[in-house]
């Protein structure tokens, strides 16, 4: 059931009037007070969340989140013909080396070590100082 509703009065400008009358037919409300129920409800919500999209236009937010399907997508095809090219590197390189189990195991040691000091930003030159290092030492 249903709590009864209370009278109050509400001094608008004429103005302000005028706007809501235009607006009536089109939110399908049939009184004024219809409205200003629906504008204060939909006002306090909006006050009273962090999550402001459901307040946001409907169309505004269909292109936001179709902009960011279509990203996410390109994305990942990216991410997967890369992928694909750096496996086709990674069997043609191992067809060429004779590397043991342990040397692997330390390369791949320092190179997950090198992405997380680098924050992914390798560069082929530091890898070829670095390997040539690695000769002059032996």
């Amino acid at each position: 059931m249903k709590n009864k509703k209370e009278r109050t009065a509400v001094w608008l400008y004429p103005e302000t009037m005028d706007r809501m009358d235009g607006w009536l037919e089109k939110d399908n409300c049939r009184t004024r007070s219809e409205f200003i129920e629906k504008a204060l409800c939909f006002y306090m919500g909006y006050l009273g969340t962090e999550d402001i999209t459901s307040y946001l236009s409907k169309a505004l937010l269909s292109a936001v989140e179709g902009t960011m399907q279509k990203t996410e997508n390109r994305v990942a095809a990216n991410l997967f013909r890369l992928s694909v090219e750096i496996s086709m590197m990674m069997h043609l390189l191992a067809t060429t080396l004779n590397i043991t189990d342990e040397e692997l195991h330390r390369l791949r040691g320092r190179c997950v070590a090198e992405v997380k000091r680098t924050r992914g930003k390798i560069r082929l030159d530091d890898a070829v100082d670095f390997q040539s290092r690695a000769d002059d030492e032996e």
